[in-house]
């Protein structure tokens, strides 16, 4: 390949528009999947060591649907699919990545369908806003065209279609499309630096004061999710009551009512409306973002450990449990690892390149003298800094945001103050030279 171009590889998704037959179809599909996972599962885990190998799982999985007659909905391909995922997962764990599999359960998994050859997707465009593509043993499908693939005279062997997974949440069937392509590398971004502060009253604060934040859909005590507005907030408080309710009425054993799941299929959907409006109005401000700046500077948050639960155990009981699991709620709906994942592909995307810096102290600093004085941080939104000597005073975030930078500038991203490496990362997760 040509040196000056490079090589992409990003999904798309689509909605599909699918009628109540084709939807019985794939959803067959969907739980044959998982039934094929659970049935490898307890095959691999019952065999001693010696005789587990791709070989002899590839063909107790062809025995099986031969046997098995429900098991033979599942298109081979998909089987093949479920396979390699199930054998990467263990590998995952073998390095440290991941737990081990486990079973998948018919009400906490997620329903999906993979479709690993591009080829056999047949994709065409009929109308300027749908689109048409062929899944195995359902037939031509309607989709939602939002985006323009690389197909019919677009397609070649560097820019194509290579496979697709179907996915389904509280809003009905999606296709996700994985795509390939071959652009020329972009040019070094010539944009100023800027360090970005994760917040929860600002969402984004920025070291140059353009502090993004999405007003209109913040949360309040009458609207705790953000992202719904005050009639969808009602609507799904009363279908969490009626939910609730009819909870209530069933007894101990009693398989869940027809009644209860649409209920439970209503808060779903409104839920999923809240992520989409949420994921929408990331993608627009880290675009903006890796538009205008050609460095961008982060924290290193342990976010994971920062949204544990004070609840505490029986013998030693957590205090202000309430008001952590509010802020808990709070960082959730911020996402503000799917933020940083943003960030990092649209900057590369761009031209631009993203760091990340240790997060100690860069909210308790002052931005202009460097000293931490105690008391200097007044309230969540207001800095002052108590050192006789400076006196600045501003937004605390923004404070923050500034401290960020300047530790990229000083040379502290990977090294700070104590000297230690700055390397995050699970425990028992080898590094990425050691993989």
């Amino acid at each position: 390949m040509d040196p000056g171009l490079d090589k992409r590889r990003f999904g798309h998704r689509a909605r599909l528009a699918l009628t109540p037959a084709q939807v019985r179809l794939i959803d067959d599909q969907a739980h044959a999947g998982r039934a094929l996972w659970n049935l490898l599962h307890a095959w691999w885990t019952m065999l001693p060591t010696c005789r587990r190998s791709l070989a002899a799982a590839d063909a107790a999985i062809r025995q099986a649907r031969q046997d098995i007659g429900w098991l033979a909905v599942l298109p081979a391909q998909a089987a093949q699919a479920v396979l390699k995922t199930y054998l990467q997962a263990w590998k995952n764990c073998w390095q440290g990545r991941a737990e081990a599999p486990a079973f998948k359960g018919r009400l906490r998994s997620v329903m999906a369908v993979d479709i690993p050859q591009g080829r056999d997707l047949h994709v065409t465009r009929t109308h300027r806003r749908w689109g048409m593509v062929n899944i195995a043993k359902v037939g031509r499908v309607r989709f939602r065209w939002t985006k323009d693939l690389p197909v019919g005279k677009k397609a070649d062997a560097g820019n194509r279609i290579t496979g697709a997974r179907l996915v389904k949440d509280a809003l009905g069937w999606h296709i996700a499309f994985r795509i390939q392509t071959i652009a020329p590398k972009p040019e070094p971004h010539q944009g100023p630096d800027i360090g970005i502060d994760a917040g929860v009253a600002v969402p984004l604060a920025l070291s140059d004061g353009n502090h993004h934040t999405h007003e209109r859909w913040k949360a309040t005590k009458d609207k705790p999710n953000a992202w719904l507005t005050e009639r969808e907030q009602a609507t799904l408080l009363a279908w969490e009551r009626r939910a609730a309710h009819r909870k209530s009425l069933r007894k101990p054993g009693e398989r869940t009512s027809r009644r209860l799941r649409a209920t439970y299929d209503q808060i779903a959907s409104l839920r999923a409306r809240a992520k989409r409006r949420a994921i929408d109005w990331q993608h627009q401000t880290t675009t903006e973002i890796a538009r205008t700046y050609g460095v961008i500077v982060v924290e290193d948050l342990p976010i994971t450990n920062m949204t544990k639960s004070a609840k505490g155990t029986v013998e030693n009981p957590g205090t202000n449990v309430a008001q952590k699991t509010g802020l808990n709620r709070s960082i959730s709906q911020e996402a503000w690892g799917r933020t940083v994942t943003m960030l990092t592909y649209k900057a590369a995307r761009y031209g631009g390149a993203l760091h990340k810096v240790a997060a100690a102290g860069t909210s308790l600093r002052c931005s202009a003298c460097g000293f931490t004085t105690p008391g200097s941080r007044e309230s969540q939104a207001v800095f002052v800094c108590k050192n006789p000597g400076c006196g600045w005073f501003g937004n605390a975030d923004h404070n923050a945001a500034r401290n960020i930078l300047h530790l990229y500038r000083m040379g502290l991203a990977l090294v700070p103050a104590a000297g230690r490496a700055v390397v995050r990362r699970a425990r028992r997760v080898k590094p990425a030279t050691a993989r």
